[in-house]
């Protein structure tokens, strides 16, 4: 009597199958979480609210070059001292905004004043 051969390679390809749907599910939950993170980080960024002060006008950035090619105007970088220390406009001033209202006698308030943060 022969022995009766037994394939196991259908079971292997469905132990096989399920291991890859299984990875694959792991990377698509990991996926949608990590997106989830950045969607909720910039929706609470976009809830926060800026500051605006109606009756200070913005500059452009064409009026900012030409006061700054003319020396017409002093630039102040309110970001932090490591920002600053990354790259900053030649010249400018670095007083973080945590700082601004006590160092405000730094400036003379007839120059024209630009502050800027990025």
């Amino acid at each position: 009597m022969k022995k009766r051969k037994t394939n196991k390679s259908p079971i292997l390809l469905l132990m096989a199958g399920g291991l890859l749907l299984i990875i694959a599910a792991i990377i698509l939950l990991s996926q949608n979480t990590t997106g989830q993170i950045a969607q909720e980080s910039s929706v609470s960024a976009g809830n926060q609210e800026e500051e605006t002060y109606p009756d200070i006008p913005r500059v452009s950035l064409d009026e900012a070059k030409a006061a700054f090619d003319a020396g017409t105007a002093v630039f102040v970088d309110v970001r932090g001292a490591d920002a600053f220390a990354l790259g900053h406009i030649p010249g400018t001033l670095s007083i973080p905004l945590a700082e601004l209202e006590t160092r405000l006698n730094e400036l003379d308030p007839s120059q024209w004043i630009i502050t800027y943060c990025t």
